[in-house]
């Protein structure tokens, strides 16, 4: 993990290598420091520019794969499973041991029994299990619950007349909301987040912050197995398509590891442009744009997931004029793909209503929770903008700093101030 300001300069390190499947291949490098903000999509111009469609890059030292940042191409990468399939298993540093076993990125590329890293029926079996929990949460009470708890967290930094809105709203909202949705303790929940934040960092505790994670998830499994209640994990182990208790706790694990830091990432990234830019602001504040249209515009330019591992070539064959190799990792390189050119109208700017961006992926395994993210990243901004009216950016943007891992680039920090916060009768809180 890296901290850096923005803007930057050069990121990572072109090459000139036509494979990068191979251990030891060079290309960019997507681990280090790289574009913060709205250095990203210049990042992403001079990839297209210099490497077309697929790029060549590097994960960690050594370790390479390839970014598909075409739509098109990224269309046919996700769509196309009998091309390339999501089971890490088929994955040839893999196999042939040239991943170290203690390798930060193995949390997220590690293969589970979990429908991220399956194919065919037994993907769908899981889905359909996920999708159906997922469908049971009712969206009034979510709204309100995602509501009750934005206010309480405003309150406690309320007197301070400022606030982080990254460490003290953005980061806990979601875990709060994933506490109970779970329906786990607090206690519990904290103890997740803490090891989900972990694992998500990509350092060398990751590891242990995930085996952290797996063993709260089986102490939370094996007490909804004796007492189930109208949680998400109840319904998982209920479901008729029969998961077993690993199947259901590595779902868990994907489905709130992938979605926790993807709705803190928005979050964040909605109210820091709702602070440095005027026009998006002032579009909102007028009318002109819905919060969910603003919330569209921020998948558009600055999707929360950047780069999501992933996918392995089952043949050799080729794609966006590179030939790849069987065993291949292939990256969705989401940013990318919704700058193409191709996809864009002709001053590049994404039309508002318009949600064919890639930001929760495509083809079967589209994100399955993209509805209740939503619906918390909309509650979490609308009450911001109602309670704190007056809100600003404490410090200049440039000082800005960023978080990187190959999966994303994420705010450091938001530093804000206010002198009227609007806040409910206390007994509402």
């Amino acid at each position: 993990m890296s901290a850096r300001r923005c803007p930057m300069g050069t990121v990572g390190t072109a090459s000139t290598a036509s494979t990068a499947g191979t251990a030891g291949a060079t290309g960019v490098a997507l681990h280090g420091p790289g574009p913060g903000g709205d250095g990203l999509a210049a990042f992403q111009e001079r990839l297209r520019r210099d490497h077309g469609p697929v790029v060549p890059v590097t994960i960690a030292p050594g370790i390479g794969a390839w970014l598909v940042i075409g739509h098109r191409e990224l269309l046919r990468l996700t769509r196309e499973e009998g091309d390339f399939s999501h089971d890490p298993r088929r994955w040839s540093l893999l196999r042939e041991g040239r991943v170290p076993p203690d390798s930060p990125i193995l949390p997220m590329v590690g293969w589970r029994p979990a429908l991220l890293y399956a194919d065919g029926q037994r993907h769908r079996r899981m889905r359909a299990a996920v999708t159906d929990a997922l469908d049971r949460i009712d969206g009034h009470e979510l709204r309100r619950g995602v509501r009750a708890a934005a206010e309480r967290l405003i309150a406690s930094f309320a007197g301070r007349r400022k606030a982080d809105l990254v460490a003290h709203y953005a980061r806990l909202l979601p875990a709060q909301v994933i506490t109970e949705l779970l329906g786990l303790d607090t206690a519990t929940g904290q103890r997740l987040e803490q090891a989900i934040a972990g694992l998500t960092a990509v350092n060398a505790d990751s590891a242990g912050s995930s085996a952290r994670m797996d063993a709260i998830l089986r102490e939370v499994i094996v007490a909804k197995r004796r007492r189930p209640g109208s949680d998400l994990t109840s319904a998982l182990l209920l479901h008729p398509a029969g998961l077993t208790d690993e199947e259901v706790l590595h779902n868990l694990a994907v489905v709130f590891v992938m979605g926790r830091q993807t709705t803190v990432n928005w979050i964040a990234t909605t109210l820091r442009i709702l602070l440095c830019d005027p026009a998006f602001r002032s579009s909102l504040a007028v009318g002109h744009l819905s919060v969910d249209d603003a919330l569209d515009l921020v998948l558009w330019r600055h999707p929360p997931a950047q780069n999501v591992p992933a996918r392995y070539a089952t043949r050799d064959l080729e794609l966006g004029g590179r030939r790849i190799t069987a065993g291949d990792m292939l990256l969705l390189g989401l940013a990318g793909a919704n700058q193409d050119p191709a996809v864009l109208p002709d001053d590049g700017t994404p039309v508002v209503g318009n949600r064919s961006h890639l930001a929760f992926g495509a083809g079967p395994h589209t994100c399955p929770a993209q509805d209740p993210a939503r619906l918390i990243t909309r509650t979490a901004v609308d009450t911001v903008r109602h309670r704190l009216p007056d809100l600003e950016l404490a410090v200049p943007e440039s000082e800005l700093t960023w978080v990187s891992t190959p999966w994303s680039t994420r705010l450091a920090a938001l530093p804000v101030r206010f002198t009227e916060p609007q806040l409910p009768h206390a007994d509402l809180l």
